[in-house]
């Protein structure tokens, strides 16, 4: 539809309609995105004029690069999360017990790989309880943070993950580091996308070879821009005073 101007202008009470319906819809959904009506939300960041970031982990399998990656972030005292998931936890129990020993925190990534919105609210709750128990036998935390595998879910997986008492996390900075698409381009990807309660997500399995090698670079371009990088529980603590950026 193309709009007159100029017999708008004429018609001044139907053009300043218009102007405030678009006001209005503008105000809507940057109001609708921060305050949730329909149940839980799965995070992906905060807002806050802050420039800190949470650096996230995915991992599910292996232990070819995450001393590497412990070494970098104890080198640097940086704190991140993890979401570790219940088998590798029991497979891995002293790398597990590392990550609480350097401060860093424990989320879950549940017991099975598969995607929580496939599956029943009964499937789902089962999943993240019996991961809940292998993480805490191992490492002793209590986790309260949950990432779906895939980051897949759906309004039932979001209200069985709250019902089992964690919350569901996303993130809004997605490093595609699995692809292995290079170094700098991990690097890149990431420092394109940054900005003040951004969740970044990385992952320290195997199949991202080029995680361990990215980090250190990462994390002094983010320092170099004027970032704290903190763990996503102080990202929704202390640095969320504009409200939740929902997935």
């Amino acid at each position: 539809m193309i709009l007159d101007l100029r017999r708008l202008f004429s018609h001044r009470h139907i053009f300043f309609s218009i102007i405030g319906l678009f006001a209005i819809s503008a105000v809507y959904v940057q109001v609708s995105d921060q305050i949730n009506t329909n149940g839980p939300i799965a995070i992906a960041a905060t807002r806050t004029e802050q420039k800190v970031v949470a650096l996230t982990f995915d991992h599910s399998w292996g232990n070819k690069f995450t001393p590497s990656i412990l070494d970098t972030l104890k080198k640097n005292d940086t704190k991140v999360t993890f979401f570790i998931m219940g088998p590798w936890a029991k497979k891995f129990p002293e790398v597990a017990q590392r990550m609480v020993a350097d401060g860093h925190e424990i989320a879950s990534h549940g017991y099975r790989h598969e995607n929580y919105g496939d599956r029943t609210p009964e499937w789902v709750k089962e999943d993240l309880q019996k991961a809940h128990a292998q993480i805490k036998e191992v490492t002793g935390v209590d986790a309260t943070l949950m990432r779906p595998p895939n980051g897949h879910y759906n309004q039932k997986s979001l209200q069985a993950t709250q019902e089992v008492g964690y919350k569901t996390i996303i993130w809004n900075v997605d490093s595609l580091d699995w692809k292995n698409p290079g170094r700098d381009v991990i690097v890149d990807r990431i420092m394109k996308r940054l900005k003040p309660g951004a969740i970044i997500l990385m992952h320290a399995s195997d199949t991202p070879v080029q995680t361990a090698e990215a980090l250190p670079i990462l994390m002094e371009k983010i320092k170099a821009e004027g970032y704290q990088i903190v763990t996503v529980g102080e990202l929704l603590d202390k640095y969320s005073e504009k409200g939740i950026q929902r997935h």
